[in-house]
């Protein structure tokens, strides 16, 4: 295995797809990922392909770049000790985590490929559009990703290998991905629904538990595929999980949007996502539209793509 890459995996959806890249690249490279520091989510889900080092994620979903440049400085630093020249590539997976690294990593002489986001039509994420002109390959997952990312690749969407033959449980699986949402929650938690699957993520679980004690609530589980594959619905925010949830499972979807997440993908994204998925979209989280999406999803049955992460490994060793 002559080829040595380091793989940013940011949390949240960018683990996903740096996981997905990872199980594409097993056995052919050698792997390192960098982490952000404190997210023990991804240290589990990387840690079986490479070894691991730690670099601060500076901004979430919720606050705006002003604020982070404080912790983007920092990361830079930490960035210049964490990468090596003696790799070959780094592969961003997307965030603003990745910024960093990315520009020790071309400042060292590696080959720098990005991944521009799956639910990103209308314009180009803020990492994808600063990394863009440095990056030696920039991964597309859409066609319509062309018009935002003109120098782009298509490699098609990124979506990880199933480690579970599907099946249907009978219950709903309803996630907010890394950070949670808790507007979807607390509606969920109003309606009469006794097999719900929920994974919180950051936000307090116990509530949920004690109120609701024939559910099955967690905020983690880094083996969450199997939650996924015994599903009959999966209900999620505009994010990686309902592109796993239709791709690699094959299983319907509904995609509740976050009003929380002001400085991610909107509406026309979600829009557009859910015809490419076939997907159920909540625009305004209700009782009664979340009623209504959940007796629509049954009828949906998801589309089949070809494997955007096998192009892009393969991608990755050419270069």
């Amino acid at each position: 295995m002559a080829n040595k890459i380091v793989i940013v995996a940011s949390g949240g959806g960018h683990t996903g797809y740096a996981v997905a890249l990872a199980q594409r690249l097993m056995n052919r490279a050698k792997m390192i990922f960098i982490v952000p520091e404190g997210d023990l989510w991804t240290k589990s889900k990387v840690e079986m392909y490479g070894s691991i080092v730690y670099v601060r994620k500076a901004r979430g979903p919720r606050d705006n770049l002003i604020k982070a440049v404080p912790g983007l400085i920092k990361a830079g630093i930490e960035s210049f000790h964490m990468v090596s020249k003696n790799y070959d590539a780094l592969v961003s997976s997307g965030s603003n985590h990745s910024v960093p690294p990315a520009i020790v990593g071309k400042l060292k002489g590696l080959k720098l490929i990005n991944i521009e986001s799956s639910v990103r039509f209308t314009r180009p994420s803020m990492s994808a559009r600063f990394l863009e002109p440095l990056s030696d390959l920039t991964a597309l997952q859409w066609p319509e990703q062309k018009r935002i990312l003109p120098s782009g690749k298509l490699v098609g969407p990124i979506y990880e290998k199933p480690l579970y033959k599907p099946h249907d449980e009978g219950y709903i699986l309803v996630t907010g991905g890394t950070y949670g949402h808790k507007i979807l929650f607390d509606i969920i938690d109003k309606l009469d629904l006794d097999r719900i699957v929920l994974q919180t993520g950051r936000i307090n679980p116990e509530p949920y538990k004690k109120k609701h004690k024939d559910w099955i609530v967690f905020d983690f589980d880094p083996d969450f595929g199997k939650w996924i594959a015994g599903a009959s619905v999966v209900v999620s925010h505009l994010g990686k999980t309902v592109l796993d949830a239709a791709l690699t499972y094959q299983k319907p979807v509904i995609i509740a949007l976050n009003p929380e997440w002001r400085y991610t993908a909107g509406r026309e994204d979600a829009a557009i996502l859910a015809k490419k998925l076939n997907a159920v979209l909540v625009e305004e989280i209700t009782r009664k539209n979340i009623l209504n999406a959940l007796k629509e999803a049954e009828k949906h049955v998801p589309p089949k793509y070809p494997d955007g992460a096998q192009k892009l490994a393969n991608e990755i060793l050419k270069i």
